[in-house]
């Protein structure tokens, strides 16, 4: 008999981890497993950081996960950047830039990326910052890798940190209007 999986997709809000158990003593940090009774077993698949929001896949099957995490499937963010990002630096992007991970020099693949309008997300639970603190803007990565907080990472480099992530599709689908914290329960992510 065939093990019947469980697949998810859930709105990831600001300042939870995007784990089930706890791995450190000392601090106290915020659970997937806080927000519903999930499935024994249950994985995030492409993790979001403490301070990243948005599209998380969830599931039972470690083969599901192992697909989703692949470079066959584009990954969309939103990113609302410190200052109006110009469209040099959205070239860069687009093109490739030198990033560090775990100390090493890394160019990541080159990608998709364009400005986009404030996409209008309902405010995260932790204010960004208010108007004095200077100009904002908004744009949209496509990429099909996830290296640790790449995408942070190549906004900063272009000279835009990021100040809000939220991840919006995975492959073909879609955030759309689920809200934050909100779970759907999907028979399949892949064909």
């Amino acid at each position: 008999m065939t093990k019947k999986h469980h697949h998810f997709i859930l709105h990831k809000p600001y300042g939870y981890l995007s784990q089930f158990v706890n791995n450190q003593t000392k601090r106290k940090k915020k659970m997937l497993g806080e927000l519903y009774d999930f499935p024994e077993n249950t994985m995030a698949i492409g993790r979001l950081d403490y301070a990243s929001e948005g599209l998380l896949f969830l599931t039972t099957d470690g083969k599901v996960s192992a697909e989703i995490r692949s470079s066959k499937y584009e990954k969309e963010y939103y990113l609302q950047v410190d200052g109006i990002i110009t469209q040099e630096a959205v070239e860069k992007l687009k093109n490739g830039v030198e990033i560090s991970i775990e100390g090493k020099k890394y160019t990541t693949k080159p990608g998709k990326a364009f400005l986009i309008d404030d996409p209008k997300f309902p405010l995260r639970s932790q204010k960004i910052r208010d108007e004095r603190h200077g100009p904002t803007s908004w744009v949209s990565i496509i990429i099909r890798e996830g290296k640790f907080r790449q995408v942070r990472k190549m906004t900063a480099v272009v000279g835009f940190p990021t100040l809000r992530l939220i991840r919006v599709r995975i492959g073909d689908i879609k955030l759309g209007d689920l809200e934050i914290g909100g779970l759907k329960k999907v028979e399949n992510f892949i064909n």
